[in-house]
């Protein structure tokens, strides 16, 4: 794939300012697209998400990016209604769903107050899992995504492990795996592929939250035949590979990228 396979497409990627989202933008911009960027940040780290953008615009590429509650629908359809004015008819290439906030708390607690409400499982699957769906819908709906277009949802190990306190987290992940799944039935014959990514262990943000998370590193890190953590940058190199135009037969799946950290089980 040469750098003009790519060149002024665009790429809508959901969770852009950080982790694997704002690695995949920045390899997303070299290979010569442009970046549609959604995220959520405070004052405190809203320089990160201005720090991309200065790295897509330094690599060539064009950057607007929204500072929003993603699973928000009002503020998801003034997005959308603005994408659709800016790109005025031309498809988005390649939608990634890397959207990483809710919540860690165990089901069961002494304490009931420390166990999992139904408003934080609520919150964990609208954003996590849910979105995907209703992202896809509009954007279909506007015209945004046609044949061609592809959408990619970075999933985990933790959709098939049970881990406390990880289990809303891991409910959503499997719901993204199915969500995504039943949406490329539904959309495949309109010429669009979904597939999810499960990317190995990794140190971002969002995984430095988790409670127990050196150890989950430390194990991870012995079972992977290479001796390391999957980085961002794995995860963005493989996306920028499956953007290419030409990569068209990939549908419904779910795709391990993790180096062999899950050969030994």
């Amino acid at each position: 794939m040469s750098r003009a396979d790519l060149q002024g497409r665009w790429a809508l990627i959901l969770g852009a300012s950080s982790g694997f989202g704002a690695a995949a933008a920045r390899a997303f911009a070299r290979a010569g697209m442009n970046i549609l960027g959604v995220h959520l940040d405070s004052r405190a780290t809203l320089p990160q998400a201005r720090q991309v953008i200065a790295d897509i615009e330094a690599a060539g590429g064009q950057a607007h990016f929204f500072n929003i509650n993603a699973a928000d629908p009002k503020k998801r359809a003034q997005a959308i209604e603005q994408m659709a004015a800016m790109l005025e008819g031309q498809p988005i290439h390649f939608l990634l769903h890397s959207l990483a906030f809710g919540a860690l708390r165990p089901y069961i607690a002494a304490d009931p107050a420390e166990a999992i409400s139904e408003d934080d499982m609520e919150m964990t699957l609208r954003v996590m899992a849910h979105s995907l769906v209703y992202w896809v819908q509009e954007l279909v709906r506007a015209g945004l995504l046609g044949r061609g277009s592809r959408v990619y949802a970075l999933s985990s190990s933790g959709a098939e492990r049970a881990v406390v306190p990880y289990g809303a987290v891991s409910a959503a992940k499997a719901a993204l795996e199915s969500h995504a799944r039943q949406l490329a039935l539904e959309v495949g014959p309109l010429g669009i592929a979904v597939n999810c990514l499960r990317p190995g262990v990794a140190d971002t943000p969002a995984s430095r939250i988790i409670p127990g998370y050196e150890r989950w590193a430390e194990e991870a890190i012995r079972r992977n035949p290479s001796g390391r953590l999957t980085t961002p940058e794995d995860i963005a190199a493989v996306l920028v590979a499956l953007a290419d135009p030409a990569v068209t037969w990939i549908n419904g799946a779910v795709i391990p990228v993790d180096g062999g950290e899950t050969v030994t089980g």
